[in-house]
């Protein structure tokens, strides 16, 4: 790979970070990043010297190697302005907004505070306020509440994103690792001495989402059959993208929960049983009925708030009770509906904590767990994708033998199974997919499972 190199020119000096290689990183590769990222949009808040923010990110990645309680550090960290937190409220303000909690005197950012506040400050359902003074000086001066809304946007918990508060946020989520988002936008990942600026959505563009389509064909049958039946004035063409992010939103789900469980697992599509030890066989159909009985709920609860809506315009002040009746059975049978799903998902993630693969049919029915992959024969060669379409230039050969056993396996079967789908989850959360495009066997990594960027809504667009 050739190695480009990009000097970024700041107050008192410049630091050069090197663009196409992302080894050899450290946290001032970040500090180049944001201080770029702050610069280009413009924000209307001052902009940190770069040597504040590369002190900030130092802080953070030697407090990621610190333990407290004999636990590892795991915060979220919001870098935030306190005399001015909240510049540009919405108009319309949610009860689940979020708020700033100042303590009575700031504490010096420095590792051994952020250790303590770790513990009082979950990831899941708060951050720690930080910023700086005259001098430079970092400093944590609150807490901000409601972080559990933002989360489950990002996780396809929830249909409806949470303002994500101040400038920008880090997440420590490992030893040496740190996630930077702006807003819904993950900028980058270091990991160790690996910076992750670009994640793959091989789950909505490309062959892999293309599989995964063909393989929502169960839903899209039964849900065809119901506007037909029950709603017939509903085109089935106008449905379809909701029923594919259904699909994909809810294996992205899947891989999101076994990565949270930080034990590494395997998930297997495949078409037969051939080169396979099933340990646990098992025929678990729930998931793919409750997306069945999801999409049909999320049809009927359209169906009645349009009628109502258009109600409405037409002058009528009243609605029958008929109608309203519909309209709440069909909104809470949605919601029960979304939590069966919920329910589904984490009942086959905890399946992946056995060692072997979970193993699913195409209509993402689960066969089994605790699989051993027998097949032996291995490529020459496997392809590591750039992009998530696999185009011929994006591909760069690696030689198999040097991933571990887990890895291999995966390889080996799906080499000879070219219809077969495999993820692989490591230990430390990276997901590899792998599946035989023509005569080569591709891998994709760094692939993208968060809502970022893109805000999908779990409806049809009225």
């Amino acid at each position: 790979m050739a190695v480009h190199y990009r000097q970024t020119i700041f107050a008192g000096g410049c630091y050069t970070i090197k663009v196409d290689q992302l080894e050899n990183s450290r946290p001032q590769d970040l500090a180049v990043l944001v201080h770029d990222k702050l610069r280009l949009t413009k924000q209307k808040f001052p902009l940190p010297d770069f040597q504040v923010l590369s002190d900030f990110f130092d802080c953070l990645f030697y407090s990621s190697m610190c333990k407290e309680e004999s636990d590892l550090i795991r915060v979220t960290v919001t870098f935030i302005d306190p005399s001015n937190p909240d510049p540009a409220p919405p108009t319309h303000i949610v009860p689940e907004r979020w708020s700033c909690i100042a303590f009575e005197h700031p504490l010096s950012m420095d590792t051994k505070t952020l250790a303590k506040l770790s513990k009082a400050a979950d990831p899941a359902s708060s951050s720690l306020a930080v910023y700086y003074d005259e001098n430079g000086k970092l400093y944590i001066w609150g807490m901000i509440d409601q972080a559990m809304h933002y989360q489950n946007f990002l996780n396809y918990e929830s249909d409806t994103g949470s303002e994500q508060p101040g400038l920008f946020q880090v997440a420590v989520s490992d030893i040496g690792t740190l996630h930077v988002l702006f807003d819904y936008e993950l900028l980058a990942t270091l990991k160790q001495n690996i910076l992750v600026k670009r994640y793959l959505d091989v789950l909505t563009i490309g062959p892999i989402s293309k599989i995964l389509r063909k393989n929502a064909e169960f839903l899209k049958v039964n849900l065809r059959e119901y506007l037909e039946k029950e709603h017939p004035e509903e085109q089935y063409a106008e449905w379809e993208d909701f029923l594919d992010g259904l699909w994909i939103q809810t294996f992205s789900r899947l891989l999101l929960k076994i990565q949270n469980y930080q034990h590494g697992g395997a998930i297997l599509l495949a078409d037969d049983s051939a080169d396979l030890d099933v340990k646990y066989r098992i025929h678990y159909e729930r998931l793919t009925l409750a997306m069945v009985a999801h999409a049909k709920a999320a049809v009927d609860n359209y169906v009645s708030e349009n009628i109502i809506e258009g109600g409405m315009h037409t002058g009528k002040r009243t609605i029958s009770k008929d109608l309203y009746l519909r309209e709440s059975a069909s909104f809470y049978h949605k919601k029960g509906t979304a939590d069966e799903i919920k329910g589904a998902i984490d009942f086959i993630a905890s399946q992946s904590c056995v060692d072997g693969v979970v193993l699913f049919n195409r209509s993402m029915v689960t066969n089994g767990f605790g699989a051993v992959l027998r097949a032996k024969k291995m490529p020459r060669k496997i392809y590591v994708s750039s992009t998530a379409t696999a185009t011929p230039k994006s591909l760069e050969a690696h030689d198999p033998r040097y991933y571990g056993t887990r890895h291999r396996s995966m390889i080996a079967y799906c080499w000879n199974h070219p219809t077969a789908l495999g993820l692989v989850i490591s230990q430390d959360g990276d997901i590899r997919a792998f599946s035989k495009i023509e005569d080569k066997l591709i891998m994709w990594e760094n692939i993208k499972t968060q809502q970022y960027l893109t805000t999908r809504s779990q409806g049809r667009k009225k």
